[in-house]
């Protein structure tokens, strides 16, 4: 390329910088001791619900105040016990165990187990069944 003239070159000096730590790296144990050993400022803030379950007004709300001063027991209805005494004699009456009456009606053992022994909260639709694959009338006036 003769004849062209003299080439310049137009350089201007290119500064590479790493990027400033982000927030997590200014909290990383190591940034703070080596800030601390060479003497900056360290601002340490507690937050006040950090690390809790709590809602951010940790007060009592109106509903839990009202919850606190309500004195009734409240309980679930349980099943009484002439009904888990007919089922019972109703399913012996059969010669059924509690795993065949419960697959009878698509229950599972358990829930025939509860109704048996009266811990069960009564449920008309499993009651309803139990009287169909039985072939008697638990509930109601006999």
């Amino acid at each position: 390329m003769a004849g062209i003239g003299p080439l310049t070159q137009d350089w201007e000096p290119v500064v590479i910088r790493k990027k400033a730590p982000s927030a997590a790296t200014k909290k990383d144990e190591k940034v703070v001791n080596a800030a601390r050993r060479a003497g900056a400022e360290i601002e340490s803030v507690k937050k006040s619900n950090a690390g809790t379950n709590k809602a951010a007004s940790s007060g009592t709300t109106l509903n839990t105040r009202k919850l606190d001063e309500e004195t009734e027991n409240l309980a679930h209805e349980r099943v009484p016990t002439e009904l888990k005494k007919a089922i019972m004699q109703a399913r012996t009456d059969k010669k059924l165990t509690q795993a065949q009456l419960a697959q009878m009606i698509n229950e599972k053992p358990q829930i025939i187990q509860e109704y048996e022994s009266g811990k069960a909260i009564p449920n008309q639709q499993i009651i309803g069944k139990l009287e169909r694959a039985l072939g008697t009338k638990l509930r109601g006036k006999k």
